[in-house]
């Protein structure tokens, strides 16, 4: 991420903030205001955002979608040509795209992996001959070829749902019509899968919760060589129906979603093995108990033996199973079980190898580490007080693994390698002022690095596996023709802190200032999440939303309250069938920590949170009445028994079998607690936290004749984003807080 103008150090972590660090000296420079309208146009003002970096199986380029200067959310595939240093626009998705609108299963699934609101080209594979690549846009699919030209592959009006070529490049594979396509890689494509006049069964694609709580978007699965491919089937026939009415401007569509909430059933899920054609179809044995998640499915690297991953309905136990392809019959290789008072946290952090070992990455210990599995004995191979949060790739010739985590600390990322044959000594490669992120090719050569400061938007490298940049991606340099240039005169350094919890446990903030003026009290905007596998503090560049809302003369804070993700078992089991209890107290402590700092007005902070953090701004006010000064609250949950299974019984169990749980924990009986000024904010047409929750917290307010706001998005998803949609939620915000008192000094 960063060569930099320099702004003001970064506090460390363990520094609190002092009333002398709080009172800031004026820029010399005067800067433009930032607005909310400013902030979510184009050109970015984060600068270029480079997604989905991939290099060829031979090497030899890198790919990567670039988004366009004067439209932000439209993607375009680019190529750099490492033998030549060249970059060139592989595809550019206006003059070959046709405008059309996508099916409202691609609309669903894009919501899925939360790219609902990109437009153009927002994915692609690689060929196995590293001359073309497999393009999916506006709903049909074309074969992109290095040296410039484009094949259109299918011209339909629905769309051509995950997309592949397989492996050896010898095939395409789509889902359409609830069933599993297959055909050349040149030629016309035909289902595989049978037909079934059922609307509720579908082949080759993941369920609801699998894509939304598992991480899991496909549902199938090529072997090497293109022998065979595993493929899902699942039937949601004995799943509840929420009836979702997408109310927009200029009318309503109502959909019959079928929505599995907690405590019912879910889709009944199988998975079996075919040839391409769709001949010689085995059934894999999943087990006697129907009631289970299919968590992840992968071949070995022979393709002679299918590895599946089998999670139990409560998610304490996870078996991986070791299939034969031709029968379907499965054994159970190891099982990974939760501590007392957890669940299992599922990862994508794994990688079977050539020798049929596997790297696994497994919080056993307490922490989430990285370990060996190799003819039934386990190795450990990290170990300590810290987490890996991502394996990155594997060298298997040289016995080198590369991954991501917080051995350096919680805030700040880092990229870390180890050698197989002697795992201890292990090697940073990356620069401890950035947090990092990054992706590796298969074979493990190659290092794809973006990296960011609290001064320094993302930058984004190629790196060899020493972590040497090899060449620029996108520099993103803070010169003077950068978006953000203007406004760097008046941008604001990041503070961080601790504040120990009840319990001892020390909570991590993060605090922005304006310039203040000597002797006066300043405004709080309290941003929060709250809810477990997110992270809110973090010493990475955070946009220009968050300066946005200081330049208005707000202090900007947040923190972490346990529960939060990179802390470890114990930090997390505080919410164990607890929803709704530790984060509201832990995120009380900041509030009461900022109402001791001399230049915070005690009267004037507002909390704000989107999706749980809406569930956690309803609790924080009913807990509290007047501790807050307002609160707005974003797409919330506001009774757990309207949520789905995966995430819900994971933290709370089964409302039938824990109904204190689900009582404590819903904002709706003790909504008339509610006595400071609310907001209410949310998508009309969400699909995920959907709007019976609101009108639940709506009519209990209504019911009690309680005053609230309330700023409804027709036509809008749980993504209530956009460019004009965007600052119209932001000023609405602050319109309600200062119409709420909530101001800054004259």
């Amino acid at each position: 991420m960063r060569p930099l103008i320099t702004l003001a150090a970064v506090l460390a972590a363990a520094t609190p903030l002092s009333a002398e660090q709080g009172q800031a000296t004026p820029s010399a420079v005067p800067a433009p205001r930032l607005t909310f309208e400013r902030v979510f146009a184009s050109p970015s003002l984060d600068g270029p955002a480079p997604r989905n970096m991939k290099l060829s199986p031979d090497g030899r380029w890198l790919t990567l979608l670039r988004n366009r200067e004067d439209d932000r959310e439209r993607y375009d595939l680019w190529g750099y040509d490492r033998s030549s240093g060249a970059w060139s626009m592989l595809v550019d998705s206006l003059q070959l795209g046709t405008g059309r609108e996508l099916s409202e299963e691609e609309k669903m699934q894009r919501e899925r992996a939360r790219i609902g609101n990109l437009r153009g080209i927002v994915d692609y594979q690689w060929a196995a001959d590293s001359q073309s690549l497999l393009v999916p846009l506006d709903g049909d699919l074309y074969l992109a070829r290095v040296g410039g030209a484009v094949e259109r592959l299918t011209d339909t009006p629905d769309s051509e749902l995950n997309p592949q070529i397989s492996p050896a490049g010898a095939y395409k594979s789509f889902v359409r019509d609830r069933q599993l396509w297959v055909g050349p890689l040149g030629g016309d494509a035909v289902p595989v899968t049978p037909a079934d006049t059922n609307e509720a069964v579908r082949w080759g694609e993941a369920e609801f919760v699998a894509q939304e709580e598992m991480g899991r978007l496909t549902g199938y699965w090529w072997s090497p060589g293109d022998r065979r491919i595993a493929v899902q089937r699942f039937d949601e026939t004995g799943v509840g129906i929420v009836t979702r009415a997408a109310i927009g401007a200029a009318g309503t569509r109502v959909y019959e979603q079928r929505y599995p909430a907690t405590g019912s059933a879910n889709a009944l899920v199988e998975l079996f093995v075919m040839n391409p054609d769709g001949s010689g179809r085995v059934k894999v044995d999943l087990g006697t108990d129907p009631d289970i998640y299919l968590a992840r499915v992968d071949w070995a690297p022979d393709g002679n033996t299918l590895f599946v991953q089998r999670q139990d309905r409560a998610q304490t136990t996870l078996d991986m199973l070791a299939v034969d392809p031709a029968t379907g019959q499965s054994r159970v290789l190891f099982t990974e079980r939760a501590a007392a008072r957890h669940w299992i946290n599922l990862s994508d952090d794994y990688r079977w190898l050539d020798d049929g070992s596997l790297i696994w990455w497994s919080e056993r210990d307490g922490f989430g580490h990285l370990y060996r599995y190799a003819a039934g004995q386990w190795q450990q191979l990290t170990a300590g007080e810290w987490v890996v949060t991502k394996l990155l790739g594997v060298d298997q010739q040289a016995g080198r693994v590369f991954f991501a985590g917080t051995r350096d600390g919680v805030l700040a990322q880092q990229l870390y390698a180890l050698d197989l044959a002697a795992p201890g000594a292990i090697t940073r490669l990356s620069d401890p002022a950035f947090a990092h992120s990054a992706s590796m090719d298969r074979k493990g050569q190659t290092l794809l690095v973006t990296r960011s400061n609290d001064s320094q938007p993302p930058q984004s490298f190629i790196a060899d596996q020493a972590g040497q940049r090899i060449a620029w991606v996108a520099e993103n340099r803070l010169d003077a023709d950068h978006p953000y240039a203007p406004f760097l005169p008046g941008h604001r350094p990041a503070q961080f802190g601790t504040i120990a919890a009840d319990d001892g446990t020390l909570l991590h903030w993060e605090m922005v200032t304006p310039d203040m003026e000597p002797g006066k009290r300043y405004p709080v905007y309290f941003y929060h999440y709250g809810g477990p596998g997110v992270q809110v503090v973090g010493k990475g560049w955070d946009g220009a939303l968050r300066q946005a809302i200081v330049d208005r003369g707000y202090i900007w804070f947040a923190i972490d309250n346990r529960g939060s993700a990179n802390r470890g078992v114990a930090f997390e089991q505080p919410l164990y069938r607890a929803l709704g209890t530790v984060e509201v107290q832990d995120q009380k402590l900041g509030a009461e920590y900022l109402k001791t700092l001399p230049f915070v007005d005690p009267e004037k902070i507002a909390i704000d949170g989107w999706s749980y953090g809406g569930y956690l701004t309803l609790l924080q006010l009913q807990a509290d009445p007047g501790l807050y000064a307002a609160g707005v609250s974003g797409a919330p949950v506001t009774k757990w028994e309207l949520y789905d299974t995966h995430y819900t019984e994971r933290f709370m169990g089964k409302p039938q079998d824990e109904p204190d749980a689900y009582r404590i924990g819903s904002a709706i009986p003790r909504a008339t607690a509610m006595t400071d000024p609310l907001l209410i904010i949310h998508g009309m047409a969400d699909d995920n936290v959907v709007f019976e929750n609101a009108t639940e917290i709506i009519a209990a307010m209504q019911a009690a004749n309680r005053p609230f706001d309330m700023m409804l998005y027709p036509g809008l998803t749980h993504r209530v984003a956009g460019e004009q949609i965007s600052p119209h939620r932001y000023n609405t915000v602050f319109r309600f807080l200062e119409a709420s008192g909530v101001t800054p000094p004259e």
